[in-house]
């Protein structure tokens, strides 16, 4: 009994492996299998579906599809359930146990006999969490995201989760819209399952995943309710296990290559800010360090190709129509790498020559004539910059790109919620809200509070944009001139921990500066007086663990000892 494969892969110590095949085979005989199926090899199929979670709410669909795809292939699926998140349905924050379920899947991983394996996930940080694992465990894995949901309508115009969503609650807020319409509205934005609809984090990371060669060519875009999404799935089954025969595993495939050509797709797409810190920490569990000035040059000759909201006008349904992803590889073919693996067994090159025909359509632009130029997403260095500060500059308010404004500092998310709103706060349209402390470790999580709301007082005055800045993320759904992971973040005493109300800032985006206007002096005296808040003292489980050994926002805000150090290698 020396095969490995199938259930004879990674047997329980019983100091008897023989016994312990015997044992795990009488067990599994009590699911019903034949000895038949119980030689075959084993393809695992993560199970991530919750009652709490809309945007797996197809899941037990797909894993119908999935084990069919595998069995036409000859192979043996067997689903498994991990932790399931979803965006609105996880305190504080999703981002807080993204690192939670990587661990999880990658145990599962390991623990299993499992000859390859089909990771499905969709909402946010299922994703990445899943590809982090992959990363780690090296078990032959292909990814099945769950799909975009469709738009919905509200009064003749379309709508969906969550740029609408964001956009009507403005509205709202700045009693632009009355009480029973907002309740109406509630009823459309989210028509069907699946991810948000919009170039969010949920999409934007499909896509990348797609692009770096861990899914089947067009499965990003497919709708959630379509029949294609489920063939998809049922050849992801059959691609399984031509991935547990190749062996082909994930350090095979992502390479500092190819998750380059993620960049530069993230960068195409105008895609979500939340992505940096996934692909930070994917790449981190392979040794991979993401160089933010390189980022940003490749941001530089990366104009935005796809015309899609939050900065753009279309849904994904509308990016599925036009063609897939592979209508966007097709156009920056020049500069990608063409060269990268991906789980088809093929190259990305190869790939894109066996794609689909070309056709007429108006959601990916030309190479020659984009949505946006200059990069989506921009880089921002000094002073009030750190390691460095993000900025979605093709969200931004043009005439905010260069702006100098007074601070007004909320100490945290419990003093923003507190005074932002309050008519006696001082504040005006030119200055700049600054929140703080709402980092890795400070928040903790590093929620999607960057989009700081408009002081109502403001958004009734018609004030829709403000430069805004933060230690903490912003949703990919979300838009507006908002600077984000400031890092390092205020709770360890970053440069965000020594502005005060009143100060002068001044946002350069063409310029990539982000600078507090204080003098030197001032700023050391500050920096002296600058104390850590304590911790609680009833930390326990997961918080501690998280709080002792989350790493910053450049290092992807993964677990330092789930990292590979020293890094041995560097992307873009």
């Amino acid at each position: 009994m020396t095969d490995d494969k199938g259930l004879r892969r990674g047997l329980t110590h019983y100091g008897d492996a023989d016994f312990s095949f015997f044992l795990r085979s009488a067990f599994i005989k009590a699911m019903g299998y034949s000895d038949d199926a119980l030689e075959r090899r084993v393809i695992g199929i993560v199970n991530t579906a919750s009652g709490f979670n809309p945007c797996h709410g197809n899941v037990p669909q797909l894993i119908d599809a999935v084990k069919r795809g595998v069995m036409l292939a000859g192979g043996l699926p067997v689903d498994f359930p991990t932790i399931s998140l979803h965006e609105s349905f996880a305190h504080p924050t999703s981002m807080y146990l993204r690192n939670l379920m990587a661990m999880d899947t990658e145990e599962m991983l390991r623990a299993l006999p499992l000859d390859a394996c089909v990771l499905i996930g969709g909402c946010d940080k299922t994703v990445p969490a899943q590809l982090m694992a992959a990363a780690s465990a090296q078990v032959p894995a292909i990814c099945l995201v769950t799909g975009p949901m469709l738009a919905g309508s509200h009064r003749g115009e379309r709508v969906g989760a969550c740029t609408d969503c964001r956009r009507l609650w403005s509205d709202f807020r700045g009693g632009r819209m009355p009480p029973d319409e907002i309740e109406e509205v509630s009823g459309q934005l989210v028509p069907t399952v699946g991810t948000c609809s919009v170039m969010g984090t949920a999409s934007t990371m499909a896509c990348v995943t797609e692009a770096m060669g861990m899914m089947l060519p067009g499965g990003a875009t497919l709708p959630a309710v379509n029949a294609d999404r489920m063939r998809h799935a049922e050849a992801a089954g059959r691609q399984a296990m031509a991935l547990a025969e190749s062996r082909l595993t994930p350090a095979d495939i992502l390479t500092p290559a190819s998750i380059r050509n993620g960049l530069r797709v993230l960068l195409a797409l105008g895609g979500s800010t939340n992505a940096i810190l996934h692909i930070a920490a994917i790449a981190g569990r392979l040794g991979i360090e993401l160089d933010l000035d390189a980022f940003d040059t490749l941001g530089r000759e990366t104009p935005v190709l796809v015309d899609l909201k939050p900065a753009g006008r279309f849904y994904m349904e509308d990016l599925d129509r036009a063609g897939g992803l592979p209508t966007l590889l097709r156009e920056l073919a020049p500069l990608l790498e063409l060269d990268c693996m991906t789980v088809t067994g093929r190259t990305l090159g190869e790939t894109i020559e066996t794609a689909g025909p070309v056709f007429e359509q108006d959601v990916v632009r030309p190479l020659g004539a984009p949505v946006h130029e200059g990069g989506a997403i921009a880089v921002l260095k000094g002073n009030l910059a750190g390691d460095g500060a993000i900025i979605k500059q093709s969200a931004c308010s043009p005439e905010l790109l260069v702006h100098t404004g007074r601070a007004v500092v909320f100490d945290s998310l419990e003093d923003l919620a507190r005074r932002v709103d309050d008519e006696a706060l001082d504040v005006g349209p030119d200055d700049v809200l600054v929140l703080r402390n709402a980092g890795p470790i400070g928040a903790p999580g590093m929620p999607e509070a960057g989009y700081l709301p408009i002081p109502k007082k403001l958004a009734r005055q018609g004030v829709k944009d403000m430069v805004r800045i933060s230690d903490c993320r912003m949703s990919g759904t979300a838009f507006g001139t908002i600077v984000l992971h400031a890092s390092p973040e205020a709770a360890v005493g970053g440069p965000l921990a020594l502005v005060r109300t009143g100060d002068r800032i001044t946002l350069d985006v063409p310029g990539r500066r982000l600078i507090h206007e204080i003098g030197e002096d001032e700023l050391a005296r500050r920096r002296a007086a600058w104390q850590p808040a304590p911790q609680p003292p009833d930390l326990r489980g997961y918080r501690k663990l998280y709080l002792d050994h989350v790493t910053q926002a450049g290092e992807g805000a993964d677990f330092d000892f789930l990292t590979q150090r020293p890094f041995k290698s560097r992307t873009p």
